[in-house]
């Protein structure tokens, strides 16, 4: 991939028509519906029936078990089978939790009790049952299968079908966080192929799957809720951004997301675009036992020569959510806005700390990053631009996206990379949890003994106040570490078939394609 200089982004920016109508998507809540700014999509009666095809630009890998899909990289997995599978709950557009597999559910201290609604079938036709729930609960929590989930879930002391419509999870102590996990597959009980045929609750069916081609969907036509409008969905997978921004551009998909400013210009007349956060921290993720970067000084001088809301004026049209530590904006009860601008660009700042760290000349820096995700390449082009302006000869490394994931993600083999982190699930914790020294997530070796501290007693209050004031103090610990270079929450272009409409974004990273239905 050729290599774009900060001379040729600005040219690509003077030379383009400004989006109309586009402003700021604002920040989000968890209580509000999300801010969303774009063309108007089109309006008339919902056609039922109809097919799509949606561009995504990695792929999905060998294994849709969803109780292992919360390791990082599996956020398109995760983005996909939101339409697969349901939980004891589900999250709705703005945050909240609603029951979906149980009908209705209450908490009492730390005993949570289900009742599950009647007529949900698996997309094998058979009923759920409350040893369905159960098997699925403590399949979640067994490290045997390898479940992403056991860490979170060894909180719980019981899991028992009191009849044939109730169940009751009890867990160590009160734990305002709990509920959110319950967003977790419910799967058939000893069904042993979700890896390869995967089998839930949800709107839509798996019918196939092409690794690095395509993974097709089918209307659910037993769904216990609303039916979803599309008869099938493909998801057509691509090697790259701008190989899906190009099929976009040829109006061969109908639907594709994560875009810059300069791909929505190319899309064709008949198509519009929303804009809304993608809900994930972008940052130049810093190895902190590599050197120079086990030096503060050395990553506080690379935040401060790093300008954020350039990287959003040149690729985004100043859309995007600055950042000033390892939450985005849409938990806005837990983000804390006043790290923003704890970096201000200051690069005789940033010269001062690299001499006292022993650069005075600079030093060489590799930022590896995954050549599949158009936005982070860029972001990358723009940082070594930066970067030299304080001595520091920044190499741009692209790598597979199977790659990144087993040396990077996984093996820790790094010294600087960009990506997009983004919820495993609903609560604030699980961006907080994953910088505690030992956490398995944990890929950029941050390693602070306050902060495993302060994370356990947050985990130990049931004060929401409290909670959310100790995980503001840990978002501080981090930025005053410079953890890493925290950007932005990167804003997402989704570019939509004009005969579309019903897209809705989430306050998590999710596709929800049951809403989309074409208009008569």
């Amino acid at each position: 991939m050729k290599k774009l200089t900060i001379l040729f982004l600005l040219l690509l920016l003077a030379l383009s028509v400004i989006l109309g109508g586009c402003t700021g998507a604002g920040q989000t809540t968890g209580e509000d519906n999300l801010a969303v700014t774009g063309n108007a999509p089109p309006t008339g009666t919902p056609i039922l029936g109809g097919e799509i095809v949606v561009g995504i630009a990695q792929d999905l890998g060998s294994s849709f078990d969803p109780h292992q899909m919360a390791a990082a990289g599996t956020a398109g997995l995760r983005e996909v089978l939101f339409n697969v599978f349901e939980g004891l709950v589900r999250p709705t557009p703005d945050g909240e939790l609603i029951p979906a597999v149980a009908e209705s559910f209450s908490v009492d201290g730390a005993v949570y009790t289900f009742t599950l609604r009647e007529g949900v079938r698996f997309h094998n036709g058979e009923l759920v049952t409350v040893e369905d729930i159960v098997y699925s609960i403590a399949r979640s929590a067994d490290a045997e299968h390898v479940s992403t989930f056991v860490s979170a879930f060894s909180v719980i002391t019981r899991i028992e079908a009191i009849d044939d419509r109730t169940v009751e999870i009890e867990i160590e102590a009160p734990d305002n966080a709990f509920l959110a996990l319950l967003t977790i597959a419910i799967i058939p009980a000893g069904y042993d192929d979700q890896s390869h045929n995967p089998i839930g609750t949800g709107p839509f069916q798996f019918v196939s799957h092409t690794p690095q081609d395509s993974l097709i969907l089918q209307r659910f036509d037993e769904y216990w809720g609303k039916p979803a409008y599309l008869e099938q969905v493909t998801f057509r997978i691509f090697g790259s951004g701008d190989a899906m921004a190009m099929a976009l551009s040829a109006g061969a998909v109908d639907i594709a997301g994560q875009l810059t400013s300069d791909m929505v210009r190319q899309m064709p007349d008949d198509y519009y675009y929303l804009a809304g956060p993608m809900n994930l921290v972008q940052a130049l993720w810093l190895n902190n036992l590599v050197p120079p970067l086990d030096d503060v000084r050395v990553r506080q001088a690379l935040a401060y020569a790093i300008d954020v809301e350039e990287i959003i004026a040149l690729l985004y049209d100043g859309e995007g959510f600055p950042i000033g530590s390892s939450m985005p904006p849409s938990f806005s009860r837990y983000f804390h806005d006043g790290l923003i601008g704890t970096y201000a660009t200051n690069r005789d700042r940033a010269r001062d700390l690299l001499e006292q760290a022993g650069f005075p000349d600079g030093f060489d820096l590799t930022i590896t990053v995954p050549g599949n995700q158009t936005p982070h390449v860029l972001t990358a082009e723009i940082l070594v631009e930066q970067l030299r302006t304080v001595g520091i000869t920044a190499t741009i490394d692209l790598v597979e996206w199977a790659w990144w994931l087993s040396e990077v993600n996984s093996g820790r083999n790094f010294q600087t990379t960009i990506t997009g982190i983004a919820a495993r699930d609903i609560t604030a914790r699980s961006f907080m949890e994953r910088w505690v020294s030992d956490n398995s997530r944990n890929f950029i070796n941050f390693y602070s003994p306050e902060y495993d501290a302060i994370f356990e007693q947050a985990q130990h209050t049931t004060d929401e106040a409290e909670q959310v004031r100790l995980y503001r103090e840990l978002q501080e610990i981090v930025t005053q570490e410079a953890g890493s270079v925290f950007l932005q929450d990167l804003v997402n272009f989704v570019g939509i078939n004009g005969r579309l409409a019903g897209w809705q974004f989430y306050s998590i990273y999710v596709m929800d394609l049951a809403t989309v239905y074409f208009v008569e």
